[in-house]
């Protein structure tokens, strides 16, 4: 297994609170947690540099399971790291001389558990933007409203940056404990987000943020023909390392 696969996924397992191994894209599709248009969609933009988030209310709903999927996407060349106040200090310091990379907010809350941000922490996070890092979080909030409220509202972190966060993720907990990706917001950094997607409203409007169609059937073919294959976030990684190409990074 190449030294980045066993660095990126070491990574990923360190956001894992609740034992057992951290799932990958093709286990949320396989439980339905969203469909393949959807994790096509979350491919395309996050592989070419997108920032996002995961909500829920509910302790247990699978947001960094959904997070820690997701983060398989990141492209091939910018490394993960934890979004401890150390970390986050640094990289403004160094500024646009820092090498490009995903900062994980393992939550965004006011406890003082590993990676978790709230206040100035919260609002030094959102600055790295400024130097063109991705970031990775999750926060206890069903819907945009609650998530504008609690980053916006109590953490005063500007509206400008909150709309950076491209790809925003709700999820539902089903009867039977079932998770499902239920709402997905977009925007592109410079206009407030859009409902793109809803389950239950039937709301699809994906292929209106869809600008290469070429790269988009190549991330839906991706996802088939290793659906049933693959199943960790090992295996996942590595096959990615070989799909990316250089131009989505």
């Amino acid at each position: 297994m190449q030294a980045e696969v066993i660095s990126h996924c070491s990574e990923i397992n360190r956001c894992n609170q609740r034992g057992g191994r951290m799932f990958s894209i093709f286990d949320l599709l396989e439980r339905e947690t969203l469909n393949t248009e959807l994790a096509s969609f979350a491919l395309y933009w996050i592989s070419q540099g997108a920032s996002f988030l995961v909500g829920a209310n509910p302790g247990g709903a699978g947001k960094t399971t959904i997070m820690g999927a997701l983060l398989n996407f990141v492209p091939i060349d910018i490394a993960l790291v934890p979004a401890t106040e150390q970390e986050i200090l640094q990289g403004i310091k160094q500024g646009q001389n820092n090498k490009k990379k995903c900062y994980i907010c393992h939550e965004i809350g006011a406890g003082h558990w590993f990676a978790y941000l709230w206040g100035s922490a919260l609002r030094n996070y959102f600055s790295l933007l400024d130097y063109g890092h991705i970031l990775a979080t999750n926060l206890h909030a069903d819907d945009i409203n609650e998530a504008y409220d609690q980053i916006c509202i109590e953490n005063r972190v500007s509206e400008s940056d909150f709309r950076r966060i491209n790809l925003m993720f709700y999820i539902r907990v089903l009867s039977g404990y079932r998770r499902r990706i239920e709402k997905v917001y977009f925007s592109r950094g410079n206009v407030a987000h859009e409902l793109i997607y809803d389950a239950n409203k039937e709301i699809n409007l994906i292929s209106n943020y869809i600008e290469n169609r070429t790269y988009f059937k190549k991330c839906q073919d991706f996802l088939c023909s290793h659906l049933g294959k693959l199943h960790t976030i090992e295996e996942t990684r590595q096959a990615l390392l070989t799909f990316l190409p250089a131009e989505t990074t």
